[in-house]
């Protein structure tokens, strides 16, 4: 499998690049290449204050890709400018990734403004599985979390064909997960399953089959904003990673929407995975 890792050259983006766990769990899984992807935005230049851009990019990269090949990778560095959630959305689909990832938090003068739209903006996009790494919030030196990536997933389905999708992820994920908690959210305007079916038991379909693989799993079915809901399960059982679809589907037009996975995105405390539709032609 390969992999685009998107850095900004900031703190967070050094943490998620250096983290041991990270790249450990991204062997589980089955990547065994890494391309590291910079971009310049266009309306950033060599000349502005404070700004030694080209020298510290060639110092950081040579020092990422040292960390990245001594963990066992194969990696590829590419130093691109222009709008930074296109081009890395462009590169990942060009060398056929299988994974994208991307930090959360920059805290340099030029990503404080740029990082956080970037990851947003991908989640939008993204025609990869895109993992989003948290770090710590409002740290001068932030940190990953400490934890296998994939150690407990969160999984939340609104029973979509894109839910269903996300859902196969755990074909590679489970080789780095021993927990998941499968969660479905009722809205009262837009029931997600016809009247004859009980999420209860749909929810117990899948997790038998996560089971199966040795996967320790729980079923939650809950009521309210899925966003909110989704949070808020997020906050209970503590995940090292949420799992969504980027897009929904089915009749159920609120639930799992961009909005919702963007919402996800800036608002969980972990990692965020956000699986997209399937390509088409």
């Amino acid at each position: 499998m390969k992999a685009v890792c998107a850095t900004d050259l900031s703190a967070a983006s050094e943490a998620t690049i250096e983290s041991e766990t990270c790249l450990e769990c991204l062997g589980r899984i089955g990547v065994d290449e890494i391309h590291l992807v910079t971009v310049i935005p266009s309306n950033v230049h060599a000349g502005m204050p404070g700004m030694n851009f080209e020298g510290r990019r060639e110092q950081a990269l040579d020092r990422y890709r040292r960390v990245i090949e001594n963990a066992g990778f194969d990696v590829e560095t590419h130093v691109v400018r222009g709008t930074p959630h296109r081009r890395i959305t462009g590169i990942a689909g060009t060398i056929g990734a299988s994974l994208t990832i991307v930090g959360s938090r920059g805290k340099s003068p030029l990503e404080n403004r740029v990082i956080g739209s970037t990851a947003r903006n991908l989640a939008r996009t993204t025609v990869t599985p895109l993992l989003v790494n948290r770090v710590e919030r409002e740290a001068d030196e932030p940190d990953v979390v400490r934890e296998h990536l994939f150690q407990r997933v969160l999984y939340a389905t609104d029973f979509s064909e894109n839910a269903d999708r996300a859902f196969e992820a755990f074909s590679y994920l489970r080789h780095a997960t021993q927990e998941a908690t499968l969660v479905h959210v009722e809205t009262p305007k837009d029931p997600g399953l016809p009247e004859e079916e009980d999420p209860e038991a749909r929810l117990a379909e899948l997790a038998s089959q996560l089971e199966e693989w040795g996967i320790e799993t729980r079923t939650d079915v809950r009521q309210g904003d899925p966003a909110d809901e989704i949070l808020a399960a997020e906050a209970e059982y503590d995940p090292t990673t949420i799992l969504v679809g980027s897009r929904g589907h089915s009749r159920l037009r609120r639930l799992l929407l961009g909005s919702v996975s963007e919402d996800i995105v800036a608002r969980a405390n972990g990692n965020v995975m956000l699986v997209p539709p399937e390509r088409t032609a």
